[in-house]
């Protein structure tokens, strides 16, 4: 019978996660040795192993040479694709063991120092639910909150755009707010009414801060090293660095920091955003508690 369309081999054998996770370990090192260490397996078996998923696929994925590791454009779209069906099988399994536990619960992840008054007042909304459970709330640096709802550490987050990417989950809209640059108390802009981002771009003697990338290596600049939302603070009291913020960081400041609007900065919007294929009851009514605020 013809049902039209391209014919599905279905002798193929379908790719495997742990497969998927020996290729982004050498895509992401570009290098087999740190690869394997990485994976605690040997190199032979490693090389072997990317060479049959090759095979398997029909695609080259990795040029090699003597000198270096590089992706091609197949491999490229794997590593993508791959890292977030990695992330789906880690989500699966997290999200699946936290329900069968004694205790039902959920975890909520949001970057320190963000959004904290919203998020005080929908805590306290959904614990006066009769049917709330327990939430863990997870204080992330910036942008992290998004991986851990990606890959199940977390049921839901609250992100802020346009930082924070909401590709794949389904959002609904809180909260917008201005944005203002943190000073040490008595700096000389600290007594305008508010400033522009060309006033803040490169200011004498206070550099913007430098957060970790996603392998845990530092960007170049002037900045110092950032790891956290109290050490950024303490760096701007000490005269070492200033930062954009939303202006709901206002709550946070001590005596020795300042706040001044700067009108040109993108608006910040918190967002509560959740995987678009969660059926569970307590998200839904963390949602709705979170949207009637």
């Amino acid at each position: 019978m013809d049902l039209g369309g391209d014919v599905v081999d279905l002798s193929r054998p379908a790719l495997d996660s742990e497969s998927i996770r020996k290729f982004v370990a050498v895509a992401e090192e570009l290098h087999f040795g740190r690869a394997a260490q990485r994976l605690g397996i040997a190199q032979p078996p490693l090389s072997r192993a990317i060479s049959q998923l090759e095979r398997r696929l029909g695609a080259t994925l990795l040029e090699r040479n003597s000198r270096a590791v590089t992706l091609t454009e197949a491999g490229s779209v794997l590593l993508r694709e791959g890292r977030a069906a990695l992330d789906a099988v880690d989500a699966a399994d997290r999200r699946t063991r936290r329900a069968a536990t004694d205790r039902p619960g959920l975890v909520l992840a949001t970057k320190a120092g963000a959004s904290s008054e919203l998020l005080a007042k929908m805590l306290d909304a959904y614990a006066a639910e009769p049917d709330s459970v327990a939430v863990d709330v997870v204080l992330c640096g910036p942008g992290e909150q998004e991986g851990w709802l990606r890959d199940g550490r977390a049921d839901v987050a609250l992100l802020h755009q346009p930082f924070d990417s909401t590709a794949g989950f389904d959002a609904e809209e809180l909260h917008a707010e201005g944005q203002v640059v943190v000073l040490p108390a008595g700096h000389p802009l600290t007594s305008e009414t508010h400033v522009r981002l060309t006033d803040v771009a490169e200011l004498p003697g206070l550099p913007k801060p430098r957060w970790p990338r996603r392998d845990g290596s530092y960007p170049d600049g002037p900045g110092p090293q950032v790891r956290d939302h109290t050490q950024l603070l303490q760096l701007v009291a000490l005269g070492r660095a200033s930062v954009i913020m939303p202006e709901s960081v206002r709550a946070h400041l001590g005596e020795d920091l300042a706040a001044v609007p700067v009108l040109d900065a993108p608006t910040v919007t918190t967002v509560i955003a959740w995987p678009p294929h969660s059926r569970s009851r307590a998200v839904a009514a963390l949602i709705r508690t979170a949207t009637r605020l």
